[in-house]
C-alpha cells in the first residue's frame, strides 16, 4: 500500500451566519458560516483515502514530493519527517492536517474507528459549551439556563471585564441560575501571546490569585490560563495556593513544553490542541505524559471541524479526559454550523453527550456537494 496522491479540496460557503467579537481580543470578530474552508485528502493505490483539516496551499508541492510512494501506515516516521521538514514559526503549521489524514487512513485500513484502534470501546464523550463573547453577567446567566435546559453538562465563561468584580458577578449569576447541576469552567485567556502583552485586559498575579480564590468558593471546575504562557513558576505557585484546578497549554506546540508544566506541577489539566502540536501523533504522546504525571487532559477546541472529530476519538480513548471542548455560543456561534460540512455529523444526544462517529478512521465524510475544486 503506497500513497499515490495528495490533494486539497476547497468547500463552498452555503451561508454566512454572522460575527461574534472574541472576548479575549476586543475588536476582533470571528465569522461563523455553514460550509466553507478546505480539507486535505491523501489517497493510496488500493483506493482508500484519508482526510484531515485544511493546510496551507503553499506546502502542497513539497508534501507531494515527501509523501507520494510512502506507506501511509508508517505514521510515526512520516509525522516526524513532516514536523522537521517544514518551516516553523507559524502558529498553525498545517502539518496537523496531514498527520490527522494519515491516522484516518490507518483507521480505514483497519476498518475500525480510531478510538477502537487505540483500545477503547467508548461510544460517547461529554462536552462542555465554550463561550466566545464576553457579554454581560445577566446575558451569560440567561445563556447558561438555556444550555442547561438543552442538557449541556457544562459551559466555559470568558472573564475579561475591566473590573474583576464584574468577572466574579458573572460567575455568581451563572451559578445562581444553574445551581450545582452544571460544571462551570473559567477561561482568562492570558496566555495568547508568547510575551507579556496581548489585546484586552491583562491580569497580574494578584488578580489571578484573588479570582481563583473567588472561583473556588463558587465551585468552579477549573481556571484556565490566568497568567502568561511561559510563567511556569507563577502557575506552580498559584496551583499550590488554591484548590481549584489550574488548566493551560492550548498554545504550546512542543512535547518538552508540556513536560515542563508537569515537572513543575504548574497545572492540573493539560489542554493540547491537535492543530498546534501538529496532529494526533503528538497529542497521544501528551496524553501519555499527562497520565504519567497524574494530570487530566482536555484538548483545546480543534476549531470545530475535522480537528474536533479527532479530539472526540482522543477523549474517548483517554480515561483521564473528563470533557471535550466544543465552541458553542448560540445562535450565531452554534456548534452545528461547523459540523455542516459532514454528511454524517456527530450528534448531541438528549443525555448531554456527543455520540462518536461509527465509521472507520475519523468516521465522518465530507459532503461532496460542497467541494468546489481540487488543487
Amino acid at each position: 500500500m503506497k500513497i499515490d496522491r495528495v490533494n486539497i479540496h476547497r468547500l463552498r460557503v452555503l451561508e454566512t451566519i454572522g460575527d461574534l467579537e472574541l472576548a479575549w481580543s476586543p475588536g476582533t470578530k470571528f465569522t461563523f458560516q455553514t460550509g466553507g474552508g478546505s480539507f486535505v485528502e491523501i489517497g493510496v493505490d488500493n483506493g482508500l483515502t484519508g482526510i484531515g483539516p485544511e493546510i496551507d496551499e503553499r506546502f502542497l508541492p513539497a508534501l507531494r514530493e515527501l509523501l507520494i510512494g510512502e506507506n501511509p501506515l508508517d505514521v510515526e516516521r512520516l509525522s516526524a519527517m513532516l514536523r522537521y521538514y517544514f518551516p516553523s514559526g507559524m502558529h498553525y503549521q498545517h502539518i496537523g492536517g496531514v498527520d490527522i489524514a494519515l491516522w484516518d487512513l490507518l483507521g480505514k485500513a483497519c476498518n475500525q474507528p480510531l478510538c477502537q484502534v487505540w483500545g477503547s470501546t467508548e461510544t460517547k464523550v461529554k462536552p462542555y459549551a465554550a463561550m466566545v463573547m464576553l457579554s454581560t453577567p445577566e446575558e451569560r446567566a440567561d445563556m447558561a439556563v438555556r444550555l442547561q435546559e438543552e442538557n449541556w453538562p457544562a459551559l466555559k465563561l470568558r472573564l475579561h471585564h475591566e473590573d474583576m468584580r464584574e468577572d466574579i458577578r458573572t460567575v455568581e449569576l451563572v451559578r445562581k441560575a444553574v445551581g450545582d447541576d452544571m460544571d462551570i469552567m473559567i477561561d482568562a485567556n492570558q496566555a495568547q501571546s508568547k510575551g507579556e502583552w496581548q489585546p484586552g485586559v491583562i491580569w497580574d498575579y494578584r488578580r489571578a490569585l484573588h479570582t481563583a480564590q473567588a472561583l473556588e468558593s463558587l465551585g468552579c471546575y477549573w481556571l484556565e490560563e490566568p497568567r502568561p504562557r511561559y510563567a511556569t513558576q507563577e502557575y506552580a505557585r498559584l496551583s499550590s495556593s488554591v484548590a481549584i484546578p489550574i488548566a493551560g497549554g492550548e498554545n504550546l506546540s512542543d512535547l518538552h513544553e508540556f513536560r515542563q508544566l508537569c515537572e513543575a506541577n504548574a497545572v492540573s489539566i493539560l489542554q493540547p490542541e491537535c492543530l498546534v502540536v501538529n496532529g494526533i501523533t503528538a497529542m497521544r504522546k501528551i496524553g501519555a505524559l499527562a497520565e504519567f504525571y497524574g494530570k487530566q487532559v482536555v484538548p483545546h477546541n480543534g476549531y470545530g471541524k475535522l480537528g474536533l472529530i479527532a479530539h472526540m476519538h482522543l477523549v474517548a480513548s483517554w480515561s483521564h479526559a473528563p470533557y471535550l471542548e466544543v465552541i458553542h455560543d448560540p445562535p450565531i456561534g452554534d456548534h452545528r454550523h461547523f459540523l455542516s460540512i459532514f454528511e454524517n455529523p456527530p450528534s448531541f444526544t438528549p443525555d448531554g453527550n456527543f455520540e462518536l462517529p461509527k465509521g472507520p478512521g475519523l468516521g465522518v465524510d465530507i459532503r461532496r456537494d460542497l467541494i468546489d475544486d481540487t488543487l
